[in-house]
């Protein structure tokens, strides 16, 4: 299985564009360039977008639509700064803004390698945030609607997601590993969890076969009891990765929520990350 590890990458500038102040409030402050929503030069184009998680819906690229992956993302935060997925690997970078134009730089990415398809998305995607000064568009019909437009006429669409409750979401587990590095859950496996809060208890897949166990949150952390699964055999590499997320019961896992994004680590050292399905 491919690992991932944080890497710095080397890209250019890139500058997404937003609605102008007036169009945004009804009126405008040009106060030079400053962090993303600190001091009143960020105004209020700055809010539309910032402190939002902007999932990407899909990307248009010369006249062809490509659906987004699960779990690509958007988010700038009010402070400046920059996270997010780009199909595959995630992404960190610091934000500034300047009138009505926002700044990336010092970017991080995870180095992970994905299937064709993703890392097609993933490239297709990181070329049209490179491709200059982004045009943005924000849209509020029930659901906040963004779309950015390159200056060759490729188009983002993006939507404003909630974040995920612990209880009564799947959630879908993506990736499996220790402190040192992850990897991505083998093809043709499927791993998710559901804790429900009334019965105590969380039942799931844990990659090749149905788990379930009693279940108890605390202060951060979640007691798992021994795991009760089904005897499905399956490929080496998926019986590997089902072995790791079964190291997570009978015992105390800490778990950190990041909006629709899970991370739960085992005191032996195990690591799950999963995204809350739609």
């Amino acid at each position: 299985m491919k690992t991932q590890r944080l890497t710095s990458v080397s890209l250019s500038l890139l500058t997404l564009t937003l609605l102008p102040l007036a169009a945004a409030c009804g009126s405008e402050k040009d106060g030079g360039s400053q962090t993303v929503g600190s001091g009143s030069g960020a105004g209020s184009a700055a809010a539309e977008v910032t402190g939002l998680h902007w999932t990407v819906d899909d990307l248009t690229v010369d006249g062809k639509k490509s659906q987004a992956p699960a779990g690509t993302y958007l988010k700038i935060d009010k402070n400046g700064e920059v996270g997010g997925n780009l199909g595959c690997n995630g992404f960190g970078a610091d934000a500034t803004v300047d009138g009505d134009k926002i700044a990336l730089k010092e970017f991080l990415s995870t180095n992970m390698a994905c299937g064709n398809d993703l890392m097609t998305f993933e490239g297709n995607l990181g070329n049209a945030l490179r491709d200059g000064t982004l045009t943005a568009q924000v849209k509020d019909d029930g659901s906040q609607q963004l779309t950015l437009t390159t200056k060759t006429g490729d188009t983002i669409h993006l939507t404003e997601e909630k974040a995920a409750s612990l209880y009564g979401t799947k959630w879908t587990i993506t990736t499996v590993g220790d402190t040192n590095s992850v990897a991505p859950l083998p093809s043709g496996g499927e791993a998710y969890l559901v804790l429900d809060q009334k019965k105590g208890t969380v039942s799931g897949k844990a990659g090749c076969n149905n788990v379930s166990a009693d279940a108890t949150v605390s202060d951060g952390t979640i007691t798992l009891g021994s795991a009760s699964t089904t005897r499905r055999m399956c490929d080496g590499s998926l019986m590997e990765a089902e072995k790791s997320v079964l190291s997570l019961f009978d015992g105390k896992t800490k778990y950190k929520i990041d909006h629709r994004s899970l991370s739960l680590t085992s005191a032996n050292g195990t690591t799950v990350s999963a995204t809350a399905a739609k």
